[in-house]
């Protein structure tokens, strides 16, 4: 039956038809007014209406629609009626100078407001908008935030009591609709008006909650009419009631039926937009539930269930049932069809499993089926997250590492069991009897999962927190675990799962300083006081159980990806321990920088922690070449902490979406293996630095020269354009400061901004034999200061005694010998050493500032006629044509550049010294 039937007979919709009535609409739009004509009279009635009330229909339809597309979330169609209702506000602008800003426009701002806010806040929420609506939301955020000031009193005042103002805008209404209608003017005779009854009273809360979370049933009339469907549905009930009746009893009983219509047929349409909805939050949830229990107990004798398909929680054994290997079988295959299937409690399957175990364990049922069980239990244990990115929780984590322990010791207390994946589970043989048991299954593959839900575990837990220091005591136990299992493999196991598990080992051991082998080489393990202390330090080294696993894996791996990283873990380790010759031979050898970039991201992470522990052990050696050219490529691209695996840098959603951003973090190496950054970057500059600024000096006016690190340089540019130079704070003002005072020769305030308390804290104390980096770098700074000061100052001197320089740069007077010397040689400095004085005699063949100005001068002049030539010779066609005699026009003989005719060069020098190759002897034909 149609909804406009559903108040009376036809006999009564005749009868009211004739009165000429303006019946009130829906309760959520106010001020508006619908008149209501028979069929007969359609075309003779017309209504007229005042302009207030058009444009206040104008405006409430508009808001209708913003209403209904905030329930959807439609954040476009909202910006566009938003603008269409600013509009249609500017045009009533001269109704509301006289009437005031109608509070229906105040609610629609401030609500509108609050549900932009939050929506932003809910991140998640803004991930999944498409382009349009998340460009939409911005926008008209910062519209209705623009717009709202010029109504922040009305606003205000509207959400300290909404209540109020919901009645006062219900007054005006009604004070409206009685002046206007007179049909109002019966309705009130009555005592019971339509609109006054089916008027919704607003809840003191926000509506902008009411579009962003599910609603909630509360059983009465105010709370279920809160959707403007509903009230739709409601003024269409109160036209026709109205239409259907004349006297004061049947309004009322109409009034009833409509009532009764109403919540029947509002039922549906809410349904659909429930279904619709966003599921509410977990604390919503939460609450929806416990007022739904709260009204079940009123109502009584119902039950609350969990979503999903329950899972039938098979019976273990009826009473008087023979336990036999057979009937566990089948009993423990019913468990696992369970598993994966929607709505399964994996909890309660992980205690299934190991009630079947106990089961098996009393019944003396033999160790092959406890081993199959304990198989199962571990597997569960793993599924029981099904998210791959999500870790194990605390207490899953010790069950699966208890779990495997006792698995491992039935392996251990019975060799007659044998397990291997290529055992087919028909061929199992689980039976107690003479022949070995036979199980399907692989403990290695059950550790190597272990192993990655530890470093899942680290990976997501607060590095700083007492949390991960706890969590870092289980590495003892998964080593433990993973010794337990190389034992197990080297009697029972295949080459290649071998080489598995001693890489599972080394991947614990590559990245861990041994200080107990450090003190015995120092002579310093008499020190150990305790038993166990003494214990430890007897024990293998960590660099020899490194060369036995690694060198196996060299021999007998098949596979390049584990003996790759077996390599680079062993360069790592080596270089860790100072190892400098050692690793580099080994890195040299194994070609690995030549096809590195084919490898894996994890292995190429591994490479580039191995090239940076190469580095900052040169350093500490004092190769401070070869420890710039290490670190070069990591620190050169500016991303080093992304290339080291210990943090991703921000970037735009276009180079990286979500999904490959939750695939580098997967990648990412745990806190406690992270190598300091900053330590990286101070060994970085602190080489640079002795490289660049003597060459820097050297060829101070040599215009080709080129830059050794252009890092380096940029700090140099950065300290030159501050304007305010005050004393050094960071590390990074540390190095620029020595730069500029080593430029100067100035050894002591360099050494002094190197090394100090605040560099002490910061890098040189990370270092395991500090004083001797320290020393080190003295050393280092002072002869790279003295080749500065030479460079800088030989034009000054004619000669200057070795010993003065000694006496300046606190050297020995053999090495400053052996420096000059060195210069000498490789043509740096132009002098000669007078042996008898002891003295550096300067030759004067270095061409003063004017002469190396004129010198490229004539250098670049050159190359720009060179570059000319070249271009015409490409616009002719002929390379090196024009120097013909033949050719007409072009170069010749008596128009040429030239200034000599019997010169044979462009601009040579008759000493034969100074020679450029931008013209050549017009014989020559071509190049």
């Amino acid at each position: 039956m149609s909804r406009f039937f559903a108040t009376g007979s036809d006999s009564e919709s005749e009868e009211s038809s004739s009165a000429d009535e303006i019946t009130p609409k829906a309760p959520g739009t106010t001020f508006k007014q619908s008149l209501l004509l028979s069929d007969d009279e359609e075309d003779t009635k017309r209504v007229v209406r005042s302009a207030k009330d058009k444009r206040f229909e104008e405006l409430t339809n508009l808001i209708k629609t913003i209403r209904n597309a905030m329930k959807i979330r439609d954040m476009a169609k909202c910006l566009e009626e938003f603008e269409q209702l600013c509009r249609a506000f500017l045009k009533s602008k001269n109704i509301v100078d006289k009437e005031g800003v109608p509070p229906f426009y105040i609610r629609l701002l401030a609500d509108l407001e609050d549900y932009l806010n939050q929506l932003w806040e809910d991140k998640e929420g803004k991930k999944k908008m498409n382009k349009n609506n998340a460009k939409a939301l911005s926008t008209l955020r910062q519209k209705i935030r623009k717009y709202n000031r010029d109504y922040e009193t009305e606003i205000a005042a509207y959400k300290e009591n909404p209540q109020e103002s919901a009645d006062e805008e219900e007054e005006k209404e009604q004070g409206d609709s009685g002046s206007s209608s007179d049909s109002d003017d019966e309705a009130g005779d009555e005592g019971v008006s339509a609109k006054s009854f089916l008027k919704k009273k607003p809840e003191p809360t926000s509506e902008a909650n009411k579009f962003l979370k599910t609603e909630k049933g509360s059983g009465d009339e105010s709370s279920s009419s809160d959707d403007d469907d509903d009230e739709d549905w409601g003024s269409d009930s109160v036209d026709s009631g109205s239409e259907s009746s004349d006297d004061g009893e049947e309004k009322s009983s109409s009034l009833a039926t409509v009532f009764l219509k109403k919540t029947q047929d509002s039922d549906k349409p809410s349904e659909k937009k429930l279904g619709k909805k966003k599921k509410p939050k977990k604390k919503e949830r939460l609450e929806e539930e416990a007022e739904e229990e709260g009204g079940e107990e009123v109502e009584g004798g119902w039950e609350k269930v969990k979503g999903g398909a329950p899972m039938v929680k098979p019976k273990m054994f009826a009473k008087g049932t023979e336990i036999n290997i057979p009937v566990v079988v089948k009993k423990l295959n019913e468990i696992l069809q369970a598993r994966g299937k929607k709505g399964t409690d994996r909890a309660a399957q992980i205690e299934l499993l190991h009630a079947l175990a106990n089961i098996a364990n009393e019944n003396n049922l033999g160790q092959g089926i406890l081993v199959k069980i304990k198989f199962n239990i571990i597997a569960s244990l793993y599924d029981y997250n099904p998210n791959l990115a999500a870790f194990m929780k605390p207490d899953m984590w010790k069950k699966c590492l208890d779990c495997i322990d006792e698995l491992l010791d039935i392996l251990f207390e019975y060799n007659n069991i044998f397990i291997g994946e290529n055992i087919a589970e028909d061929s199992e043989s689980l039976a107690v009897s003479d022949q070995p048991f036979r199980v399907r299954g692989c403990i290695l593959t059950l550790v190597e999962r272990m192993d990655e839900e530890f470093t899942k575990i680290m990976q997501n837990t607060d590095p700083h927190s007492q949390e991960y220091v706890d969590n870092l005591k289980d590495e003892g136990h998964v080593c433990g675990i993973i010794d337990r299992l190389l034992n197990y493999m080297e009697t029972k196991g295949s080459t290649e799962e071998i080489c598995r598990i001693y890489l599972r080992r080394i991947m614990h051991t590559y990245y861990k300083f041994d200080y107990k082998a450090h003190r015995r080489s120092l002579g310093l393990q008499g020190e150990t006081k305790s038993e166990q202390d003494q214990e430890e330090s007897e024990g293998e080294d960590s660099a020899v159980i490194m060369d036995r696993l690694c060198k196996f894996i060299y021999a007998k791996d098949r596979t390049d990806r584990i003996r790759t990283c077996a390599i680079l873990c062993h360069i790592y380790h080596h270089a860790l321990h100072s190892r400098w010759y050692q690793a580099r031979d080994l890195m040299l050898m194994s070609h690995l920088q030549d096809n590195i970039q084919h490898a894996d991201p994890p292995v190429q992470i591994l490479y580039n922690r191995t090239m940076v522990q190469l580095g900052i052990c040169a350093f500490r050696q004092g190769m401070i070449k070869d420890a710039h050219n290490a670190l070069l490529d990591i620190q050169s691209s500016g991303r080093a902490k992304e290339l080291l695996g210990q943090g991703l840098l921000m970037r735009n959603m276009q180079e990286r979406n979500a999904e490959q951003e939750k695939i580098e973090k997967r990648r990412q190496v745990p806190f406690h293996m992270h190598i300091n950054l900053e330590l990286l970057e101070c060994v970085y500059l602190v080489s640079a630095m002795l490289l660049e600024i003597p060459y820097m000096a050297a060829h101070e006016f040599d215009a080709r020269r080129r830059m050794i690190s252009k890092q380096f340089h940029h700090q140099l540019r950065v300290g030159e354009r501050q304007p305010l130079l005050g004393p050094p704070e960071s590390m990074r003002e540390h190095v620029v400061a020595a730069s500029k005072a080593m430029k100067m020769g100035d050894w002591r305030t360099c050494h002094s901004f190197i090394i100090n308390e605040k560099m002490n804290s910061k890098v040189w104390d990370l270092f395991p034999e500090t004083q001797r980096v320290r020393e080190m770098l003295v050393r280092k700074i002072q002869e790279e200061s003295l080749r500065t000061y030479l460079f800088t100052y030989s034009s000054v001197y004619d000669s200057i005694s070795m010993q003065t320089l000694s006496e300046m740069f606190e050297l020995e007077i053999p090495t400053v010998h052996s420096i000059i010397s060195k210069m000498i040689i490789n043509e740096e400095l132009m002098a000669s050493l007078d042996q008898p004085t002891q003295t550096v005699v300067m030759h004067r063949t270095e061409p003063t500032s004017l002469q190396n100005m004129a010198l490229q001068l004539a250098e670049k002049l050159g190359s720009l006629v060179e570059n000319n030539e070249r271009v015409f010779d490409l616009k002719q066609g002929v390379y090196g044509g024009y120097f013909n005699r033949d050719q007409k026009g072009g170069y010749q003989q008596n128009k040429s550049y030239q200034r000599d005719n019997h010169q044979k060069g462009g601009y040579q020098r008759k000493e034969g010294g100074y020679n450029r190759g931008g013209y050549r002897n017009q014989n020559q034909s071509n190049y």
